[in-house]
């Protein structure tokens, strides 16, 4: 892991000429390729901080998992090796109790829903529950609607999903939600899923829609049913380690510029997920939209009860079902 780290951080300084003015160069890691949404909003956060602090601070952004996996990137973020970090909200559900909350199954009615959620004072609870764990939590990014995409047959009921082994990320509710369902949970890295379906060793996996193009994962899984069973928001952190070393004025804008980020981010979100969409029905995809939603719901139950145990995540899943 050292190795691929120290790599990539030659190869984004030999590429990034400029940041050898910068007095201090944040190193920010996404496992996403360039181009992709949250990549372009990390960028542009880079940009403003560059400009309110005259060039003194710059960010360089590692795309396309340079710097490693999720999991890995996590805890080389709370280390202070990486000082930025764009992550889905799966892989803290391990570390940071309430993040389990907004990972649950069907926890949003929509991506509306999603929004008034996490850009209000619910969303700045579990910003704040980071500090505690060697991070900062700076934004919330979307991560669109995941559904189920497999290489066998189309799913339209939950009683098809009986016996068939999907990837998940390396999250105790991702395992549970997957066996609730009747399927067999793989967690696995993002990055073997390819080969993994290809060679047969599972059936499938769910993600968005721009995660399930980009990866070229429609090319080996050629059925996507919409049962959008996770609206999980993505989450910009940074190292505490990196972010004591800033003063209160330099991280006041590290802090807004991250928070204005977010309207570039769900912008081009917006276009890309529509863009993602178009492609892959080109390519032939089969995409199952009649779907009954109830039993997969009603499925989730045994998933809630085991994951929402203590009264103030009880409390918090109750106030995000009272958001309007």
């Amino acid at each position: 892991m050292k190795h691929t780290i120290l790599a990539g951080l030659f190869a984004g300084t030999a590429l990034t000429g400029a940041a050898t003015a910068c007095e201090v160069t944040l190193r920010s890691s996404d496992t996403h390729p360039e181009g992709y949404p949250t990549v372009t909003a990390v960028e542009a956060m880079g940009e403003m901080i560059e400009e309110r602090t005259d060039g003194r601070i710059c960010v360089e952004v590692f795309h396309s998992a340079q710097l490693g996996q999720e999991k890995d990137t996590i805890e080389q973020t709370q280390f202070g090796v990486i000082d930025l970090n764009r992550v889905s909200m799966g892989p803290f559900n391990n570390i940071i109790e309430e993040t389990q909350v907004v990972s649950l199954p069907y926890i949003f009615r929509s991506v509306d829903h999603m929004h008034k959620v996490m850009d209000g004072e619910i969303g700045d609870e579990i910003l704040a529950a980071f500090e505690d764990h060697d991070l900062v939590g700076l934004a919330y990014y979307d991560g669109g609607s995941r559904s189920f995409y497999n290489s066998e047959k189309p799913i339209q009921s939950i009683d098809d999903l009986a016996g068939m082994k999907f990837r998940v990320m390396q999250s105790d509710i991702f395992v549970d939600m997957v066996d609730a369902l009747g399927a067999n949970a793989t967690p696995m890295p993002y990055g073997e899923v390819y080969s993994s379906i290809q060679t047969g060793v599972i059936d499938g996996a769910e993600n968005n829609w721009p995660s399930y193009e980009s990866s070229g994962h429609y090319e080996v899984a050629k059925y996507y049913t919409l049962d959008q069973h996770l609206i999980v928001p993505e989450v910009l952190v940074m190292s505490k380690m990196s972010w004591d070393k800033l003063s209160p004025e330099d991280q006041e804008i590290v802090r807004q510029a991250a928070k204005e980020s977010v309207p570039i981010m769900r912008e081009a979100w917006q276009a890309r997920e529509a863009e993602s969409e178009q492609l892959v029905r080109d390519a032939g995809v089969e995409v199952i939209t009649d779907i009954e939603k109830t039993p997969f719901m009603d499925a989730m139950k045994p998933v809630y009860d085991k994951h929402v145990t203590s009264e103030a995540l009880k409390d918090l899943v109750s106030r995000i079902q009272a958001t309007e």
